[in-house]
């Protein structure tokens, strides 16, 4: 029996989007805060942390199943205090729980739903639970808790303590002095690329994810040592991930991840934190290779982002959620009678194109626009022209635009979080590094401004914005890929006051984050709610770990501004990873990128004088990743310009290695020819 949505619970009064969709539930879910803890203490009762976001299809089916359903509801109120927490707006309680659950050998995921004494430590969790399962679970914990409590707390304070152990011990890293060598470097690309999936590309594994961070690694392991096999694999999956039915086609933009091991069938959210890291990394890889297929992919998620996910502030949105009209996919995919209608002329060469099928390629005869073929192979097959081919495509793509755009759009979750915007702003940045359209620099400041503005007091960043409010401190995520952010933008726009803001940044994470006994960084401020535990994240993800993005701003900034104890930091954080990376490059990807940046001499490039911007973007239309860029037209106090003022109607360029510098040069060819000489 389905409740009538008459009823409201607290968190009818939250500005996140994943909470009010709970708030007509008949449990009576609490967001997290003293209310909650305090009831939970007071009638000791065992608190349940129910945990997810609003783009997570999983997360809908539990509650259609479960959370909307009276009969679960009376259990749920009697014997719990009932917790609803979003996990992108505390990622911080989503870390803490999502480690216990780990820790109990059970796997992670979302929805995750984890059982706490009333001091808040964990004693049992799980992901989905279908209603039959998860009334009988309800059942077996309350009645654990009154006639087993004592086990219940003992095994909690045990969990406790393990999720308080020390990273550095519990992974053993321990402080490296001697530098990385290329032999190291074979070996750890003999260990990643065990795991390529040569065929589709992506690691062998189902369900894919993209997982930006390791291509980024490849690309860079490329530039150090001109390995083929590395840059063949970041290849071959950008085509297949472009291809595939991943990336959305028609509009632009890429779903969370691929249900198969062929890129085919997402669930079907796009996530903003997904969409810049991947702007990021096809910029890279087109300014390497000039791909005609990773432009368009640039070209059209960027159009898609400004489109969908902009806001009129200038904050970028988090996410579009994987179903409308209660249908996962529903936006996206077609019945076959429907493109019959729409395409009409050239309907069949269309279906060879895109492995349409009459019955549907997918399931409820639904069909994903699916690419088998690239562009060249496909036109060569069917005796076509490349502009005849181009000509079709853009034809099909506008009638499915059009077709497609009156539909019921998948819900959007409209909370802006720092970190997310930080990331989408480097993305930003690298794209119009590699394309140079003045457009998309417009939207980085635009971005940039409305984080210092919105999200920013002078001291404090905040995490997350809405309804004109920002709330809730930062957590070290959000501080770092603000900082890269800012660094990105700096070095394409050469306006020193990113270059202040981000060094404020770092000075403020300096002051309230880091952990002078192992040399890392909290995810949490010194300021920050007092929680069970305060954890550091070291491994990188689908997001890189805020512990490594740190150590290569420190190392970037330390080099702009000679300060050695930031390079030191860049250095001596990587070393201590040295083990892992060996074995296993795919958990520290991102610490591979700042590995090979201290393999070779980190280039500093010094721009001085009235055509320095436009120097710059001839620079960057080479690929070279290990570098710095310092420029101005007016005469500037940065350590790396000063002295440095040309003659009237003159720009010079510095090129210079470990406080070592070239004589200048007027010419970027000239300089081009050096930085390879070097490296």
């Amino acid at each position: 029996m389905k409740s009538s949505h008459a009823h409201t619970n607290r968190l009818a009064t939250e500005s996140s989007p994943y909470l009010l969709q709970h708030a007509h539930n008949p449990v009576e879910w609490f967001p997290w805060g003293e209310e909650a803890l305090q009831k939970a203490k007071s009638e000791n009762k065992p608190i349940l942390v129910s945990i997810g976001y609003s783009a997570c299809h999983w997360c809908h089916v539990m509650e259609h199943e479960c959370f909307e359903k009276d009969e679960v509801a009376v259990l749920m109120n009697a014997h719990f205090v009932n917790i609803k927490i979003d996990r992108e707006e505390r990622p911080d309680l989503d870390q803490i729980y999502m480690d216990a659950v780990s820790a109990m050998g059970l796997r992670g995921g979302w929805p995750l739903n984890v059982f706490l004494t009333p001091d808040t430590k964990p004693f049992y969790g799980g992901t989905y639970f279908p209603k039959d399962n998860w009334l009988h679970l309800l059942d077996q914990i309350s009645n654990a808790f009154i006639h087993h409590r004592e086990e219940i707390y003992t095994s909690a304070e045990n969990f406790a303590a393990a999720l308080n152990q020390s990273e550095v011990d519990k992974y053993g890293l321990t402080d490296e002095s001697q530098a990385f060598t290329i032999e190291e470097l074979d070996r750890a690309f003999d260990n990643i690329a065990k795991q390529f999936d040569q065929n589709m590309g992506g690691m062998n594994k189902v369900p894919k994810f993209p997982m930006p961070s390791i291509y980024l690694y490849l690309l860079r392991d490329y530039a150090l040592t001109k390995r083929k096999a590395s840059l063949e694999h970041v290849e071959r999956t950008l085509d297949k991930m472009a291809m595939g039915g991943i990336y959305d086609t028609i509009g632009g933009g890429f779903a969370r991840y691929s249900t198969d091991g062929e890129w085919f069938a997402p669930h079907f959210e796009k996530m903003l934190y997904d969409n810049g890291q991947l702007l990021a990394l096809y910029s890279e890889a087109y300014t390497l290779t000039k791909k005609p297929l990773y432009k368009e992919v640039i070209e059209d998620t960027y159009t898609w982002l400004t489109r969908e996910l902009f806001s009129k502030e200038g904050g970028f949105y988090s996410a579009l959620d994987a179903d409308s009209e209660g249908i996962e996919g529903k936006y996206y995919c077609w019945h076959f009678e429907e493109l019959v209608e729409l395409i009409q002329e050239d309907f069949s060469l269309f279906c060879n194109y895109y492995s349409i099928t009459e019955v549907g390629n997918w399931e409820h005869g639904m069909n994903i626009l699916y690419k088998r073929t690239d562009d060249t192979a496909f036109a060569a097959k069917y005796n076509l022209s490349a502009d005849k081919l181009n000509e079709s495509v853009s034809r099909w793509k506008n009638i499915l635009f059009s077709a497609r755009d009156p539909r019921e759009h998948p819900g959007l979750d409209d909370k802006i979080l720092a970190s997310w915007n930080g990331i989408m702003l480097k993305g930003l940045c690298e794209a119009y590094r590699a394309l140079g359209d003045e457009a998309i620099l417009n939207t980085a400041l635009m971005n940039a401004e409305f984080i210092v503005s919105k999200m920013y007091d002078g001291k404090t960043l905040f995490h997350s914005y809405k309804n004109k409010q920002a709330t809730i401190p930062g957590f070290l995520e959000d501080y770092t890929f603000v900082i890269e952010g800012y660094l990105a933008l700096y070095e394409v726009s050469l306006d020193e006051q990113w270059l202040r803001q981000a060094i404020n940044l770092v000075n403020h994470v300096i002051d309230y984050f880091y952990d002078e006994s192992e040399g890392l960084f909290f995810y949490t401020s010194n300021l920050s709610e007092k929680l069970i535990a305060r954890k550091k994240e070291i491994f990188d993800n689908v997001i890189p770990a805020s512990n490594s993005s740190l150590a290569r701003n420190l190392y970037h900034l330390g080099k702009l501004l000679n300060n050695e104890d930031w390079i030191e930091h860049g250095r001596k954080t990587a070393s201590r990873f040295k083990n892992v990376f060996l074995t296993d490059p795919s958990y520290v990807s991102n610490w591979g990128c700042l590995i090979t940046s201290l393999m070779s001499p980190t280039a500093e490039i010094v721009i001085s004088g009235k055509d320095s911007i436009q120097i710059r973007k001839e620079i960057d239309r080479y690929y070279f990743p290990n570098k710095i860029i310092c420029g101005s037209v007016l005469p500037s106090t940065l350590p790396l310009l000063k002295d440095r003022k040309p003659k009237e109607n003159e720009t010079n360029i510095y090129l210079c290695y470990n406080k070592t510098c070239q004589l200048p040069t007027t010419s970027v060819t000239e300089l081009i020819e050096h930085l390879n000489r070097i490296n």
